[in-house]
């Protein structure tokens, strides 16, 4: 009974909204839903994929730059990051000298594309969202100041102000329902692409540091290989959790 007393309590104020807002702010409701589906989805998705973990992949380009690449292969194929594949693939390829460096480049540029189409999967439906929410927001409040200036019109000299405000107030209620839910997917589809975007740059920079063996690191980096091609054993490193 208690149940039923607060979902009632939550659904009132939603259709409180809607009978104020009309059909637009309906609409609006609805699309919120999509927005905070796909946004939960692609957390999810980032979560379970490993977006952001690179240590591993780094650690393995180390350990082939310095001849370990036994070592180096197994670091990438138990790690499930994006990056990680990209680097598994690349090493699969140059393990095999008979295919030309050019053709395993090329494919390794496939995989990347794969996993940064999957990454951006649904991201244009929100940025639509993010676009078009503020519009139908503002096309729900011309709609709702034609109506309150028309009572005006049709009242003719017996205006009453405060209808005429209430009117007003209740047409701008769709834009700020617009607006409320276009900054947070704004929001978060900035945040998405900017981890796309982090997670291309790392998959160019360890596949390329691959191929060319970081011919121009730093004396500091050549240490620190040799230190690691001394090292009687692997140490793996874990990523956080």
């Amino acid at each position: 009974m208690f149940e039923t007393l607060n979902l009632t309590a939550a659904i009132n104020p939603l259709f409180e909204l809607i009978s104020k807002g009309g059909v637009v702010v309906g609409l609006l409701l609805v699309v919120s839903i999509i927005a905070l589906t796909i946004i939960f989805a692609k957390f999810w998705q980032f979560w379970i994929a490993g977006v952001g973990r690179h240590r591993k992949a780094s650690q393995a380009v180390a350990y082939w730059r310095v001849g370990k690449r036994d070592q180096a292969y197994q670091i990438v194929v138990a790690d499930r990051s994006p990056v990680s594949d990209v680097l598994a693939h690349a090493m699969r390829g140059l393990m095999k000298p008979q295919v030309p460096q050019a053709l395993v480049r090329e494919d390794v540029e496939r995989v990347c594309f794969t996993h940064l189409g999957d990454l951006r999967s649904y991201l244009r439906a929100l940025d639509m969202i993010a676009q078009t929410a503020p519009l139908m927001g503002l096309f729900g409040t011309v709609l709702g100041m034609i109506n309150a200036f028309q009572s005006m019109a049709d009242a003719g000299a017996q205006v009453d102000p405060s209808a005429l405000a209430g009117g007003i107030w209740i047409a701008l209620l769709t834009t700020a329902v617009g607006l409320a839910v276009a900054i947070p997917a704004s929001v978060t589809l900035s945040f998405f692409e900017g981890r796309i975007e982090r997670e291309q740059g790392a998959m160019e920079k360890v596949v390329t540091e691959l191929f060319t063996g970081a011919v121009t690191s730093s004396s500091e980096n050549t240490k620190e290989a040799e230190a690691l091609n001394s090292s009687p054993r692997l140490e793996v490193i874990q990523d956080a959790p």
